[in-house]
């Protein structure tokens, strides 16, 4: 049993390398992917929430009052920092209209989960980066649609109605009930949490890869203009939000998590919540940015691996 977990626990970590290769393939041959889609995408995410909502539990939210100091000045950067560089981006490289709403879309999402694993990977504070992302989440509901629409209104009829109800449907209920099967069936979290990683991993691989198989020939007219201004997204957002983190916070690894949980969106949401617009383009620049916050979270957690924080992680 230990070498099945410690497979998957192998698989997991790689994933961005799975997500990377998938995207070229999905480039290369699309129809390996492009059969994912329709609803399929949307219960994909949502079981991807299912299971963050049972690694968190209930009592995860309650931290939210003994780590406000560090919480609030994070989420106040989350929902600041990414929005104000997506809506600047899009207008710096003059993007089509379809993959600029794209970018401010996915610069609103909240933290992904994948950040978990990269602040553990890092050595930066893990209750903190679940905390950020677990109420991130919840607050999707209501910034995500309202920012899309301020940002992005202007270019496009945004449909923050739907935005609001798909979040709640995707993201919010399905984080209750995995926060409530955890509390009431803790032996069912016993049997599926081993697992719930992986398959986590291979549906927003399988999301991803998707998004891009279809929207191919978009993508490479698109060509190094798209690519750029999604990695200066992410590049940026790890950079602002260390060097903001350390001024308010002024703790190295508080820093780092707040950097994390910046940089990294949750692009798969942004990928569900794209479908609400008529211009299935939308979704080609969340699909792409879960390969680039992957990728450089796995680089930067590869350099801090290497440097060991004076101050003690926090429980």
């Amino acid at each position: 049993m230990r070498l099945v977990l410690s497979i998957f626990g192998t698989l997991t970590s790689a994933f961005p390398l799975w997500v990377l290769l998938a995207g070229i393939l999905a480039l290369v041959q699309p129809t390996l992917f492009t059969w994912f889609t329709g609803s399929l995408i949307p219960i994909g995410l949502g079981l991807i929430m299912l299971s963050m909502g049972m690694t968190l539990g209930f009592e995860d939210f309650r931290r939210v009052g003994r780590k406000r100091r560090q919480v609030l000045p994070g989420l106040l950067l989350q929902y600041t920092v990414m929005p104000t560089l997506g809506w600047s981006l899009g207008y710096l490289f003059d993007l089509p209209t379809p993959f600029a709403v794209g970018l401010v879309l996915v610069s609103c999402c909240p933290g992904g989960t994948a950040s978990n694993v990269i602040c553990y990977l890092a050595k930066a504070d893990v209750a903190l980066s679940v905390t950020m992302t677990a109420l991130s989440t919840v607050l999707a509901s209501l910034m995500t649609p309202a920012l899309t629409e301020l940002l992005a209104g202007s270019r496009i009829e945004v449909p923050a109605g739907r935005l609001l109800l798909t979040t709640v449907q995707v993201v919010i209920l399905p984080v209750f009930a995995g926060a409530l099967i955890k509390w009431r069936l803790p032996r069912v979290i016993e049997v599926v949490l081993p697992i719930a990683p992986l398959v986590a991993v291979a549906t927003i691989t399988l999301i991803v890869a998707s998004i891009i198989g279809a929207g191919r020939e978009q993508i490479l007219e698109a060509g190094p203009r798209l690519v750029f201004a999604i990695l200066s997204l992410h590049a940026f957002g790890f950079l602002f939000g260390y060097a903001a983190g350390k001024s308010i916070l002024g703790h190295k690894i508080a820093a780092r998590t707040i950097s994390i949980e910046v940089g990294m969106q949750n692009s798969g949401l942004g990928v569900v919540l794209a479908g609400q617009f008529q211009n299935p383009l939308v979704a080609i620049p969340s699909a792409i940015s879960s390969v680039f916050h992957s990728l450089i979270g796995s680089l930067v957690a590869a350099w801090w691996r290497r440097s060991v924080p004076e101050e003690p992680r926090s429980s």
